[in-house]
C-alpha cells in the first residue's frame, strides 16, 4: 500500500505537527504534500522524509504572512498530484482535506477544526485592527468562496476524524458532516512529574493570538496576587508585555524538554481561551499539575473540573482541575484563590492518571486500526471527488 500525507504547512511545531508526527512513526516512508515548509520548524522525525511543497513555499518571509494568501490556499492544495498512491492521510485546520484524491484510492483526513478562518474566528484574523485595510478587503470578497470550498472538499473525504467532539459539532454545523472523535495525543514520557517540583508560579504556555485570551491570565494572576510564567509567543506580544506588572515573567518559546521541567515546576496552568482541543492542559496535568480552564471548548473533554465553592457545577471523577463559567479575570483570580487557600484539592497522580489516557502508544493504535480500516473497504465518497 502506498501512502502520502497532508499537512495545511510546515512552519512550527505545535499540536497539529505533534499529532502529524504520530502517524509519520505509522507510516516513515510516506512522503509529505505540504504548502509551506520552514526547513528546521518541525521535529526531525518529520523533516527526515520526503516533503513536496507549492510555490508559495518560495516566497519570502512567507512564514511571517503566509494568512494573507489565504484566497490562493485551495487551488495551490488542489495543484498535488497525488496519482499513484492508494491511501492519502491528511492533518488539516485549513486546506489540505480538500486536497484532490485518485478515484481509486481513500481519504482519511484528520480534522484540528473546520476552517476557523472563514467561519467562526474571522473577527480575530481579519476583524478592524487584526489585518490590514487590504487584506480585510479581499477577505470581505473571498469568505463566501471559500466558505463553499470549505463544505465542497470535506463532501470528497472518505473519512474523516476529529481531535474532540467540540469539532464534530462544528464539523456537523459548517459541512453537514459527521466524523469520529480521535482526541489528539500527549506524550507521557516527556511529560511526566520530576521530584525537585517546586509549585511557585501559575503558568501560561500559548500563541499570542487574540482568542487565546492570554490577557485574562496577567491579570487574573494580578488580582490573586501571584506570580505568573508566561511561555510563548506572537503579534500580541508588545500588549501583553505592557499589560503584565513586576510579578510577571515571559519566556518566549522553550523547548519542549525544558517545558516539562516548568510545568512541573508550576503551580498550575491558567487557560482561559476557546480551543478546538487544547494540548496544553494534558502536558500540565501529565506532569501531576491541575488546570483552570474557561469550561467551553475542548478542555471539557479533557479536564476534569472540581466543585469548588466558587462553581458548585462541577464534579464526576477525581478532579483534575477548575473550570470557570465566566471568561473574566475575576473568575479566573476566585479560582487561583481556591486553590491557594486550599478549599480545592487537587491530587498529582489524578492529573497524571488522566494524562495517561491519551498517550501516544493509545493515539497510535486506535489511528492504525482506522487507516488499515478504510484502505481495506470501499471507497465511500468517490462520486463526490474530482480525479487528481
Amino acid at each position: 500500500m502506498k501512502v502520502a500525507l497532508v499537512h495545511d504547512w510546515l512552519t512550527g511545531m505545535r499540536g497539529g505537527e505533534k499529532v502529524l508526527e504520530e502517524i509519520c512513526l505509522l507510516y516513515p516512508d510516506a512522503p509529505l504534500f505540504t504548502l509551506i515548509h520552514v526547513p528546521g520548524a518541525v521535529s526531525p522525525i518529520i523533516e527526515k522524509r520526503e516533503i513536496v511543497t507549492s510555490p508559495l513555499s518560495r516566497v519570502p518571509g512567507i512564514a511571517r504572512h503566509y494568512r494573507k494568501f489565504l484566497p490562493l490556499f485551495p487551488s495551490l492544495i488542489e495543484r498535488f498530484d497525488l496519482g499513484g498512491f492508494d491511501l492519502i492521510v491528511s492533518t488539516s485546520s485549513c486546506v489540505a482535506k480538500g486536497v484532490r484524491v485518485p478515484r481509486t484510492a481513500r481519504h482519511v483526513s484528520y480534522v484540528h477544526s473546520p476552517m476557523r478562518y472563514v467561519w467562526d474566528r474571522y473577527d480575530d484574523y481579519f476583524g478592524p485592527g487584526r489585518a490590514g485595510l487590504l487584506v480585510r478587503a479581499a477577505m470581505s470578497v473571498a469568505r463566501e468562496p471559500l466558505r463553499r470550498w470549505d463544505r465542497r472538499s470535506a463532501a470528497g473525504v472518505d473519512r474523516l476524524l476529529a481531535n474532540s467532539t467540540f469539532v464534530a459539532t462544528r464539523i456537523r454545523r459548517y459541512w453537514s458532516r459527521e466524523a469520529e472523535v480521535v482526541p489528539a495525543p500527549v506524550d507521557t514520557e516527556l511529560y511526566r512529574p520530576t521530584a525537585e517540583a517546586s509549585f511557585g508560579e501559575w503558568l501560561v504556555v500559548s500563541a499570542f493570538a487574540p482568542y487565546k485570551r492570554v490577557d485574562l491570565a496577567i491579570r487574573a494572576a494580578e488580582l490573586a496576587g501571584v506570580g505568573l510564567t508566561v511561555v510563548g509567543r506572537g503579534p500580541e506580544e508588545a500588549a501583553l508585555r505592557q499589560l503584565a506588572g513586576p510579578h510577571v515573567r515571559f519566556l518566549g518559546w522553550v523547548e519542549d524538554r525544558e517545558l516539562a521541567g516548568i510545568y512541573s515546576r508550576s503551580r498550575g496552568l491558567l487557560f482561559p481561551g476557546v480551543e478546538d482541543f487544547g494540548i496544553t492542559p494534558l502536558e500540565s496535568m501529565a506532569c501531576g499539575r491541575p488546570v483552570i480552564a474557561y469550561a467551553e471548548g475542548g478542555a471539557l473533554e479533557t479536564v476534569r473540573g472540581a466543585a469548588w465553592p466558587g462553581d458548585p457545577t462541577g464534579g464526576g471523577g477525581a478532579p483534575t482541575g477548575l473550570f470557570v463559567r465566566e471568561q473574566s479575570a475575576e473568575a479566573l483570580a476566585a479560582a487561583i484563590r481556591s486553590v491557594e487557600s486550599g478549599e480545592t484539592e487537587i491530587r498529582a497522580e489524578d492529573c497524571r492518571a488522566r494524562a495517561e489516557e491519551f498517550s501516544r502508544p493509545r493515539f497510535r493504535e486506535r489511528l492504525e486500526a482506522i487507516f488499515e480500516e478504510t484502505a481495506a473497504g470501499p471507497v465511500q465518497k468517490a462520486s463526490s471527488r474530482a480525479e487528481g
